[in-house]
C-alpha cells in the first residue's frame, strides 16, 4: 500500500521557489513477460512534517551507476553519475547549452546492478538555487532496463530545498527511473538533482507463492571450486547469489542440467517460478522441463517449454499435483553461450491438485463422531481429513472399559453436493478397530437420515470402496456395528473419502447424469463455444486470481472429441479480459470488452486461433454487458465494477467505425436498487437482439426497456416484469422466437437471499410477461442454457449469492419444460458452481459446466475444472446412450431468408438452430434458440426456410439440430448464418 511524502524545501537546477502540494500513488511491477501489472492509485495530500514517519535508511549504492535522457556537460560536469557520489554540492542538471534548453520530460534511471526489494526513493534538490528543482514526478522500475512498469509512485513536489521522500509497495527490481514532467516552480524546462537514495524493502510474495522455510536444493552439478555457486543459493532470498553448473575444472559439465527442491512435504503445486541471474547472460535456462515427485524416485513430467533469453522472471504454469519433490532440468542455454545453467531463485506455485478420479475435494469439510480416543493420544475425527495415512480415528478406550459398538463418524461437507460413494482407508499400522460390518447414511440437515448402503467389509488394510445411487446430500454418516477381525469393540480410519456421481451412477436415466471431472488450469471464468468441437476458456492475468489492470490474460481451449487443453497467455491486446462483455460478431470472431483494463477491445479468430486488439471503447467499464444486434453491430451498456465512476451509458461498435457513445441510452434506466449503489446496480444487464437494430432490455431491473441504436439512441420503458423484483445475478434464456425465460437472482450483487422464481417474457407482439412455476430451489449466480428441444436447464448458485464462497451451494440443477411450465430436478453435479462459474450448449446436445472461485485468499472454492451434463432425452431408461439421428449433409454457410436442404440418415421434419455462446458471471447474450420446420421432405432430405429478419436469426455461428420423434438431438452441424 502506498504512504506518504515528506515535504520541506527543495532547490534545483540555473534558481527560485514554487508551489507546494504533493501526492504518492503506488502501482505494482511489470509482468514477467513485460506486461504491465496492476496499478492502484492511492492520492495523499501533503502532511505536516511531524505527521510523517521517518524514512527507512537507504540502501548502499557502491557499484550503483545512473543515467539520464540528457544532462549538461558542455558548459559544466552536471552529469547523472553525480547523484551517487554522496557529496549535495554536485549535482545533475539537465542540458541547457547549446541553446535552446532539452524541453521536459526529463528522466533519470539508476542502475543497481541486481534486482533487490525497493520500496521508496530520496531526492535531494540542488543545494545552491532553486532551477530545477522538480515538480510533478513519476517512479517506474524495471528488472531489464527494457520492460518498465506503470508508476509505482507519481505525485508532484513542493518547490522547497527539502529532501523529498516518495515511498511505495515494495517491489523486485534492478532499474528505478525518476521522470521529471515540470519545473517546481515554472522557472524553466529544466530538471536537477543533488542525490538520489533508494529505499529497501521486502516485496510480498507473488500470489500463490508457497513459503520456503526449510525447503532444501541439491543439483545434478555445481560450481563450488572457484565461488559458491551451490544449490542452496537459490533459497536463500537474496539475488545476488546464484547456482551456477560446474565451469572448474574444465571442461565444463555439460547439458543438461537439473536442479532439485525438496520441500520436506507433500504439497499442492501449481506452477514454478525462475529468476535468472542478474550479473550477465551466461547460464540463462532456455529450453526446460519440470517434473516432479512424491518420493524423489518416481518423477512425472508436469510441462516443458522454452524460456527467452531475458532476465526478466520466467513463470510455468501446469495443473496442480501433490508432491514433495520439484526438479528443474535445462536441457538448452537461452543464448547458446555454453554448456551453462544458473538460477537466482526459485519459487513454487501453491494450487489445489485434482482429486483422484471421482474424489471430492474435502477442502473446508469436518468430521466428528459418536466418540474418539483424546486422553491418551490425539485419536480425533477430524484426523479421516488430514490427507496424512499416518493419523487415525480410532474409538475411545481409555479409561477402561473402552466405548461399546457401534461407532459412527460423520462427514459434514459444508453444503449440498452429490454423492455417489465413499472409500475407507484402514489404520496402516495394525489391524485394531477394522470396519467389519457397516452402515452408510446420508442427511441434508444432519438431522433426518437416509440408508444408502450396508455390507461387511474384509480384514485387510486395503481401501475399500462403497458405490450407491447418487444424491444430493450434505452430510455423510459412516457407523461400525462390528470389528473385522473381532478383536474388541473398537473402530478405526486413517482416511475417509466421498465419491461424486458418474455417467453410471446417476439416479435414473429421468434425471441426465454426469461425466468425469476435466481439469484445467485455470478457473474457466468465461468461455466460449467454437467451430471445430472446441471451447475456449479464460481467467485473468492470472489462472487462480484477479486483480488490476496487468495487460494479459491466461486462456486454454479443451479439445471436446480428445479431452485435450491447452494453455496460451494473451499479451498481444494489452488486455486483461477478466470481467468483460463477451459477443460473438456475425463472421464468428469473439469479441471482449473492458473488464480489469477498463477500455480494452480483444478479438479472437477461431479459424486463425489469433487474438488482436480492437478499438478502445468510448467509456471505460467492467461487468458491462454485450449484445450483438441485427444489423451486426454490438451494443454495450453499464459496468460500474471498473472504469471509474462516470455513468456507464450506451455505446455501440461497427466493423466500419469502431465505437461510438449513445448519449440518448442512459444506464439509469436500467439500473437496480442495489445498496451498493451504481457500482453493482448497473450490472450483467440482460440484453436480447430484436429486429431494426433494436435491443430489449428484460433486467436484472425489475424494470425492462427497448433500446434503439441508430443515431444517438433512445431507451423507453417496457414495463415492470411483473411482480418480479429486482433479480441481480439471475438469469435470462432465449428459448423460442421472441420468447425469454427469466430464472432466480437476488435484490443485491450479494448478501441477499435469492429467488425461485421463474417469469416468461414475450416480446413478438408488444411484451407479454407471465409467472412460470418457481423453481424446487432459489438460485443467484446459477447459469442457463438453452437445449434443442427448446427446454432450458438451470445450473449452480446459491440460495444467497456471496462471492467466492460455496455456501449453500446448489448441487442439483435443473429443467424447465416450456410445454408444461414445470421444472424437474437432476442429478447433482460433483464440483459446486457458483460465482464466476459458467454453462454452455455443446454441439452433441451436453452441456458444459464449470469454473468457480478465482482469488487468491479462496484457493478452497477455486475451481480449476469442469463437468459435461449429460441430459436425459440423450439416454435410455437403463442409462444407456439412445440412438440418435443423424445429419449426413448440410450446408456450412447460409443467408438469412434463404432454404436450404439437409439430409439425414433417416426422415427428420423437426430441426433447431441454436446460435453459439459466450458467457460469463451468469450472462449469455449469444444464445437464441430458432425451431425449425421442415417445409418438404424428400426422402431423407428436408428443406428448411430460414427466418428473414436477422432481429430473429442473428447472423453468427449456429449449431444445427435435427429431432426425432422422441425430441432426441443429433449432434449439430455447424453453419454460419450470413
Amino acid at each position: 500500500m502506498v504512504l506518504l511524502l515528506v515535504v520541506g524545501c527543495g532547490t534545483v537546477g540555473p534558481a527560485a521557489t514554487g508551489p507546494a502540494g504533493s501526492h504518492v500513488h503506488g502501482a505494482a511491477l511489470a509482468g514477467p513477460n513485460g506486461s504491465s501489472l496492476s496499478t492502484q492509485l492511492h492520492h495523499s495530500t501533503v502532511l505536516p512534517a511531524a505527521l510523517v514517519e521517518p524514512a527507512p535508511a537507504p540502501l548502499p549504492r557502491t557499484g550503483w551507476t545512473a543515467t539520464a535522457s540528457d544532462a549538461e556537460t558542455a558548459r559544466v560536469n552536471n552529469g547523472a553519475a553525480n547523484v551517487l557520489d554522496g557529496d549535495t554540492a554536485t549535482i545533475w542538471h539537465t542540458r541547457y547549452s547549446p541553446a535552446p534548453a532539452a524541453p521536459l520530460p526529463h528522466s533519470i534511471t539508476i542502475d543497481t546492478k541486481a534486482a533487490r526489494g525497493i520500496a521508496g526513493l530520496a531526492y535531494l534538490p540542488r543545494p545552491d538555487g532553486g532551477n530545477g528543482r522538480i515538480g510533478s514526478f513519476d517512479i517506474r522500475v524495471s528488472v531489464d532496463g527494457v520492460t518498465w512498469s506503470q508508476p509505482v509512485a507519481n505525485g508532484t513536489w513542493a518547490d522547497t530545498i527539502a529532501e523529498k521522500t516518495a515511498t511505495f509497495t515494495a517491489v523486485s527490481a534492478r532499474y528505478v527511473r525518476l521522470t521529471a514532467t515540470s519545473e517546481a516552480g515554472n522557472r524553466g524546462p529544466w530538471s536537477s538533482a543533488a542525490e538520489i537514495n533508494l529505499f529497501a524493502g521486502d516485496p510480498a510474495p507473488a500470489a500463490g507463492v508457497l513459503p520456503r522455510a526449510g525447503w532444501t536444493a541439491t543439483a545434478s552439478d555445481a560450481e563450488i571450486a572457484r565461488v559458491n555457486n551451490g544449490a542452496a543459493n537459490v533459497l536463500d532470498g537474496s539475488t545476488a547469489t546464484i547456482w551456477h553448473s560446474r565451469y572448474s575444472p574444465a571442461p565444463a559439465a555439460p547439458l543438461p542440467h537439473s536442479i532439485t527442491i525438496d520441500t520436506k512435504a507433500a504439497r499442492g503445486i501449481a506452477g514454478l517460478q525462475y529468476l535468472p541471474r542478474p550479473d550477465g547472460g551466461n547460464g540463462r535456462i532456455g529450453k526446460y522441463s519440470i517434473e516432479a515427485s512424491s518420493d524423489g524416485t518416481t518423477w512425472s513430467v508436469l510441462t516443458t517449454g522454452t524460456w527467452s533469453d531475458t532476465i526478466a522472471e520466467k513463470t510455468a504454469t501446469f495443473t496442480a499435483v501433490s508432491a514433495r519433490y520439484v526438479r528443474l532440468t535445462a536441457t538448452s542455454e537461452a543464448g547458446n553461450r555454453g554448456p551453462w545453467s544458473s538460477a537466482a531463485e526459485i519459487n513454487l506455485l501453491g494450487g489445489e491438485p485434482a482429486p483422484a478420479t471421482g474424489v471430492l475435494p474435502r477442502a473446508g469439510w469436518t468430521a466428528t463422531a459418536s466418540d474418539a480416543e483424546t486422553a491418551r493420544v490425539n485419536n480425533g475425527a477430524a484426523n479421516v481429513l488430514d490427507g496424512d495415512t499416518a493419523t487415525i480415528w480410532h474409538t475411545r478406550y481409555s479409561p477402561a472399559p473402552a466405548a461399546p459398538l457401534p461407532h459412527s463418524i460423520t462427514i459434514d461437507t459444508k453444503a449440498a453436493r452429490g454423492i455417489a460413494g465413499l472409500t475407507y482407508l484402514p489404520r496402516p499400522d495394525g489391524g485394531n478397530g477394522r470396519i467389519g460390518k457397516y452402515s452408510i447414511e446420508a442427511s441434508s440437515d444432519g438431522i433426518t437420515w437416509n440408508v444408502l448402503a450396508t455390507g461387511t467389509w474384509a480384514d485387510t488394510g486395503v481401501e475399500k470402496t462403497v458405490d450407491f445411487t447418487a444424491v444430493s446430500a450434505r452430510y455423510v454418516r459412516l457407523t461400525a456395528t462390528s470389528e473385522a477381525g473381532n478383536r474388541g469393540p473398537w473402530s478405526s480410519a486413517a482416511e475417509i473419502n466421498l465419491l461424486g456421481p458418474s455417467a453410471g451412477s446417476s439416479a435414473g436415466s429421468s434425471a441426465g447424469s454426469w461425466g468425469p471431472t476435466i481439469n484445467f488450469p485455470l478457473v474457466p471464468a468465461a468461455a466460449a463455444i467454437l467451430p471445430g468441437n472446441k471451447l475456449l476458456t479464460w481467467s485473468s492475468y492470472s489462472p487462480t486470481t484477479f486483480g488490476g489492470s496487468r495487460g494479459y490474460t491466461q486462456t486454454s481451449i479443451l479439445d471436446i472429441a480428445t479431452g485435450k487443453v491447452t494453455q496460451a497467455q494473451v499479451s498481444n491486446t494489452g488486455h486483461d479480459m477478466f470481467c468483460p462483455g463477451t459477443s460473438m460478431l456475425p463472421d464468428g470472431t469473439i469479441m471482449v470488452t473492458g473488464g480489469s483494463n477498463s477500455s480494452k477491445t480483444s478479438l479472437y479468430n477461431p479459424t486463425t486461433n489469433a487474438w488482436t486488439p480492437g478499438p478502445d471503447m468510448k467509456i471505460a467499464r467492467g461487468y458491462q454487458s454485450n449484445v450483438t444486434t441485427s444489423t451486426g453491430e454490438v451494443f454495450t451498456i453499464g459496468g460500474s465494477w471498473s472504469g471509474g465512476a462516470a455513468a456507464k451509458n450506451g455505446e455501440i461498435w461497427s466493423a466500419a467505425g469502431g465505437w461510438r457513445t449513445l448519449p440518448n441510452v442512459g444506464v439509469d434506466s436500467i439500473l437496480t436498487d442495489d445498496p451498493r449503489g451504481q457500482y453493482r446496480s448497473d450490472n450483467h444487464a440482460w440484453l436480447f437482439a430484436a429486429p431494426g437494430g433494436r435491443v430489449f432490455h428484460a433486467g436484472p431491473s425489475r424494470r425492462m426497456n427497448w433500446i434503439s441504436t441508430t443515431g444517438n439512441g433512445s431507451i423507453t420503458d417496457a414495463g415492470l416484469r411483473s411482480d418480479s423484483a429486482d433479480a441481480m445475478n439471475g438469469d435470462a434464456v432465449m428459448y423460442d422466437v421472441g420468447k425469454i425465460l427469466t430464472v432466480g437472482g437476488a435484490t443485491a450483487y450479494s448478501d441477499a437471499p435469492a429467488t425461485a422464481r421463474a417469469y416468461t417474457i414475450d416480446i413478438n407482439d408488444g411484451v407479454r410477461v407471465d409467472r412460470t412455476e418457481d423453481m424446487a430451489v432459489t438460485r443467484s449466480f446459477a447459469n442457463g442454457v438453452a437445449l434443442p428441444d427448446g427446454q432450458v436447464f438451470v445450473v449452480g448458485g446459491q440460495a444467497t449469492p456471496v462471492p467466492f464462497t460455496d455456501t449453500d451451494a446448489r448441487m442439483a440443477p435443473e429443467i424447465w419444460n416450456p410445454e408444461t411450465g414445470k421444472w424437474t430436478m437432476m442429478a447433482p453435479m460433483a464440483v459446486p458452481r457458483t460465482y464466476h462459474s459458467v454453462a454452455l450448449l455443446l454441439p452433441d446436445g451436453r452441456i458444459f459446466v464449470g469454473g468457480g472461485g478465482l482469488c487468491t485468499n479462496c484457493t478452497k472454492t477455486n475451481h480449476l475444472d469442469g463437468e459435461i451434463f449429460t441430459p436425459p432425452y440423450l439416454l435410455n431408461a437403463d442409462g444407456s446412450e439412445r440412438a440418435r439421428p443423424a445429419i449426413v449433409a448440410a450446408p456450412t454457410t447460409a443467408a438469412v431468408g434463404s432454404t436450404v436442404a439437409i439430409t439425414t440418415g433417416s426422415p427428420v421434419t423437426e430441426f433447431s438452430l441454436v446460435r453459439m455462446s459466450t458467457v460469463t458471471h451468469t450472462v449469455n447474450t449469444d444464445q437464441r434458440r430458432i425451431p425449425l420446420t421442415a417445409t418438404s421432405v424428400n426422402g431423407n432430405t428436408s428443406s428448411l426456410t430460414l427466418p428473414a429478419d436477422p432481429g430473429i436469426l442473428v447472423p453468427g455461428n449456429y449449431m444445427l439440430f435435427a429431432m426425432d420423434d422422441n425430441g432426441v438431438p443429433s449432434v449439430a452441424s455447424t453453419i454460419s448464418i450470413k
